[in-house]
C-alpha cells in the first residue's frame, strides 16, 4: 500500500473513531430486526481481502439506531493497492418484537451502499448518490436453535458515473444462522444482491460466529461472488458492545435492559 493510500485510509479510519469516541450486520450484508438497547454505543471494525471496514452505531432513542460506516476497497486483494473508498450513514427503526423477544421487523433508510450490493463500478464514494430502504425480519424456529433474516429492499441511484447514471434497483439479502450446541456459537451462511439499473453480481458468504458475552461478538466468514472471483473473500470482524449510557432523556443507571445479539 502506498504512503498516500496509507494516509487516506488511516485518516477515514481515525476521524470515524474520533466520531466514537466523542459522541453495526458486521462484515454480513444481512441484518436482524433488533435495535440495541437505549444508550448502547457499537463499534463494529471488520478486516477482509476486499473489504475493510468500521462501522458505529448509536442507540440514543428506544428502538432507534443511528450507524456511520465507512468501507476501503482492494477488489484484487492486493493490499499494497487500494480501489477506492465508500461511506454510509442510516437510520433503523425496530417496529416489531415477539413476545419472546428473538424475533421481529424493522425498517432501514440511508445513503452509500454496504459492498456487494451495487455494481463495482458505482459503489466507490456512492454517499449523497445512492439512498436505499430495506426492512429486516427475523423468523425463529426449532426453539430458537434457526434464525432466519430476511431484508428485501431497494435504493436509487441519482446522476452517478460518467455516463449520468440514474434508476431504480430492488436489493435483496437472506441469512440462516444455526446453533447446535448452545446461544454461543453458530454457522452463518448468507445470499445478498441486487437486480435492476445499477444492480451487482450476487454473493454468498459463509462462517462461524462467537457470542462469548453481552459485550462482544467475532465472526469468520469467507465469501464470494457466484459468477466470478472478486468477492470478499476472508473476513474477520468484532462488534464491540458498551454499557447504555449514550442517550437522550434516559436514565442510565435503570436502564437495565438485556443485550441480545
Amino acid at each position: 500500500m502506498t504512503r498516500s493510500s496509507i494516509s487516506r485510509y488511516l485518516t477515514l479510519l481515525t476521524g470515524l473513531v474520533l466520531a466514537h469516541t466523542q459522541t453495526r450486520a458486521q462484515q454480513f450484508n444481512s441484518d436482524s430486526w433488533l435495535s440495541k438497547p437505549w444508550g448502547t454505543v457499537t463499534l463494529i471494525p471488520t478486516i477482509g481481502q476486499r473489504n475493510t471496514m468500521i462501522m458505529n452505531t448509536y442507540s440514543l432513542f428506544p428502538k432507534w439506531e443511528f450507524t456511520m460506516a465507512a468501507y476501503l476497497y482492494n477488489n484484487d486483494h492486493n493490499h499494497s493497492s487500494n480501489d477506492g473508498y465508500s461511506t454510509s450513514i442510516y437510520l433503523k427503526y425496530m417496529f416489531y418484537e415477539n413476545k419472546s423477544q428473538t424475533g421481529g421487523a424493522a425498517i432501514k433508510a440511508g445513503t452509500g451502499m454496504f459492498p456487494g450490493t451495487l455494481n463495482a463500478e458505482l459503489r466507490v464514494e456512492d454517499a449523497f448518490k445512492t439512498f436505499w430502504m430495506n426492512t429486516p425480519v427475523t423468523i425463529p424456529f426449532f426453539k430458537n436453535t434457526l434464525s432466519w433474516d430476511l431484508m428485501p429492499g431497494g435504493c436509487y441511484t441519482h446522476n452517478y458515473g460518467d455516463d449520468n447514471i440514474s434508476g431504480w434497483t430492488f436489493t435483496y439479502s437472506t441469512r440462516l444462522a444455526w446453533y447446535p450446541i448452545g446461544p454461543e456459537t453458530s454457522l452463518v451462511g448468507e445470499v445478498f444482491g441486487s437486480t435492476g439499473k445499477t444492480g451487482a453480481i450476487p454473493e454468498y458468504k459463509i462462517g462461524v460466529r462467537w457470542e462469548p458475552s453481552p459485550y462482544s461478538v467475532f465472526a469468520l466468514t469467507y465469501g464470494q461472488e457466484f459468477s466470478s472471483n472478486l468477492g470478499a473473500g476472508f473476513e474477520f470482524g468484532v462488534m464491540l458492545f458498551s454499557p447504555p449510557f449514550a442517550c437522550f432523556g434516559c436514565n442510565p443507571a435503570k436502564n437495565k435492559t438485556a443485550f441480545r445479539q
